[in-house]
């Protein structure tokens, strides 16, 4: 019998690889695989935590314990930057989010007679996992689960998927349905009381003819700072408590005592909000709600903030508009920022906090700043969704 191979990593979508470049699914480093295909669990090995793990596709490395787990997420980012030739940077340790603290999800719905699926969807699959425990939601979202398939008994159509979006907002979890069909009196008032009976933020359906929001008892909102913003339903924020306090204590670190900073792909205001005490901040943003939504909060709160709707990708900021301020907050959707990116690398902004949640395009959009006369400092690698393989991150960039 040969001898079993070294499972020397983990890849960027799960897999462990041998040192010959095999691919082995559920293997993690320090592990080895025989001719046969079985594997030899190695040190870091540790048991998953969820009887769905291995047919839901939420997670992919729940048999990976911590510490290899915070390396993979590291790696992710290294081998990013080293795929453009970007080497010899201070990768900081990952920053993983708790378990039981996501507070955002969309989940898939189907129901089949009086049965209804509910969870996430199996791995490279349209086929539903029905959710009967998630290690990964905040508890508050994960009871709402049950009582949820009982709802879409009365108003899902059958064999048509509806999505089933959970936010936490401050009030409590935001609760959305799409395509659902609740027609008459009865199934008005079976909403109205599945509302008030969860004491939700906020309950909206779209039957297909936009959103209706069918319960708001006030305005729900989340405090970024001091600030409250009134978020549109579902507004983008980031997927962890602890996940986003890493990556604003990073932007913080990162602008240092800039006295005028903008923040460019802003969102609801995340960290425009955050780093705007004792400074004038610029924001902008093309999603008209959400830069509404920071607008508004800016304005009740008196503080200095200027707002913009812009559309980055066709408008970016040129380097004559750049170059008015100390610092940037670039925090880009998966995709990056090459357009605005070209025109930073032309700029004479002293400093470039950057946060991205696609390791590839923050490297092409990191050589771009560097051949631009831009030192890439540091990066904070942030594993928000845990035993996933989306990484996301926060680095400074200088000159």
């Amino acid at each position: 019998m040969t001898e079993a191979a070294l499972i020397e990593r983990i890849a960027a979508r799960g897999d462990g690889v041998t040192g010959d470049g095999r691919h082995v699914a559920g293997g993690g480093p320090g592990g080895r695989v025989r001719g046969d295909g079985i594997i030899i669990p190695g040190p870091n090995r540790t048991d998953p935590p969820c009887r769905h793990f291995g047919k839901c596709g939420g997670c992919q490395l729940q048999h990976v314990a911590e510490p290899a787990l915070a390396d993979f997420v590291r790696d992710r980012v290294v081998g990013g930057l080293e795929g453009q030739e970007v080497t010899g940077i201070d990768v900081l340790p990952a920053v993983l989010s708790p378990a039981q603290s996501r507070r955002r999800a969309v989940l898939t719905a189907l129901r089949t007679g009086k049965q209804v699926a509910i969870g996430f969807n199996a791995a490279q699959s349209n086929q539903i996992v029905d959710m009967r425990m998630c290690p990964l939601l905040l508890p508050e979202l994960f009871a709402l689960i049950a009582p949820v398939r009982e709802l879409l008994v009365m108003i899902a159509q059958p064999r048509r998927p509806v999505k089933v979006k959970l936010q936490m907002l401050d009030q409590g979890v935001e609760l959305i349905l799409e395509g659902v069909k609740a027609e008459g009196l009865d199934a008005a008032m079976a909403l109205q009381d599945f509302a008030g009976t969860h004491k939700l933020a906020r309950f909206a359906i779209d039957q297909g003819d936009g959103l209706e929001i069918l319960w708001q008892p006030e305005p729900p909102t989340m405090r970024f700072g001091n600030i409250l913003v009134e978020v549109p339903p579902f507004a983008f924020l980031q997927p962890t408590s602890a996940g986003q306090a890493a990556l604003i204590e990073a932007v913080t670190k990162a602008i240092g005592d800039a006295g005028a900073v903008a923040d460019l792909f802003a969102g609801v205001g995340t960290f425009a909000l955050s780093v705007q005490a004792g400074r004038k901040v610029y924001a902008a943003e093309g999603a008209r709600d959400a830069i509404a939504a920071l607008a508004g909060a800016a304005n009740r709160a008196r503080a200095l903030v200027a707002t913009e709707h812009r559309d980055l990708f066709r408008r970016p900021l040129v380097p004559a508009e750049l170059n008015r301020f100390g610092a940037i907050v670039l925090a880009p959707p998966r995709a990056g920022a090459e357009e605005q990116v070209k025109q930073l690398a032309a700029s004479a902004v002293p400093v470039i906090a950057y946060v991205s949640c696609n390791p590839a395009s923050f490297a092409r959009d990191a050589k771009t700043l560097i051949e631009g006369g831009y030192t890439l400092d540091w990066v904070q690698p942030v594993g928000q969704f845990r035993w996933s393989t989306h990484v996301e991150l926060a680095a400074k960039f200088s000159r």
